[in-house]
């Protein structure tokens, strides 16, 4: 460890930083927000989300939603009176934009229609290829009970429709069980 004393005779500036105050000042902050953060959270939790209905935008692209559910064990869709809930055994049933009931040769279609005209309205796949946010995704929210088999198929139809990336959407888990 070395000590500068000044002497020596020539008068130089010192250029060595003084890190005490910016420690100071930093474990200030550490203990501010050490107590901030948990009175922040319990506030959050108290936020109620407004539901929203879908509505596709034309001055941007958007993603494509899809809504992967199954007949009841009595062979009901969903929105039919007495449905009551998915069944493992169900009939596969996939929901267009969320809304739009369509069986497999009609998802491949209407996701490629779809895909086709968001390419020709961006100016083709070479300015898709040089601006990747455009490009748009495939969402998938699926029924927790609907089987693997019906999610792999929407996953199987849009890849064959050319969307290159698919995701899934889920509901957060209730902190209250």
């Amino acid at each position: 460890m070395a000590i500068s004393t000044g002497g020596g005779g020539a008068e130089t500036p010192m250029s060595d930083i003084n890190t005490t105050p910016l420690v100071d000042v930093m474990l200030v902050l550490l203990i501010i927000f050490l107590i901030a953060v948990p009175v922040a959270i319990q506030t959050i939790e108290k936020l109620r989300l407004p539901i929203m209905v879908s509505q596709e935008s034309k001055d941007k692209v958007e993603n494509l939603l899809l809504t992967v559910s199954t007949t009841d064990d009595a062979g009901r869709s969903a929105g039919e009176p007495g449905y009551e809930g998915a069944s493992r055994n169900g009939e596969c049933r996939i929901y267009f934009n969320n809304i739009t009931p369509v069986d497999s040769t009609e998802l491949r279609d209407m996701a490629y229609k779809r895909l086709d005209t968001i390419v020709k309205r961006e100016g083709g796949p070479e300015a898709l290829r040089a601006n990747p946010e455009k490009i748009p995704q495939v969402h998938i929210r699926g029924d927790v009970n609907a089987p693997w088999r019906c999610i792999a198929g929407a996953i199987f139809n849009v890849q064959i429709s050319g969307y290159p990336t698919v995701g899934f959407i889920s509901n957060p888990v209730d902190p209250k069980g």
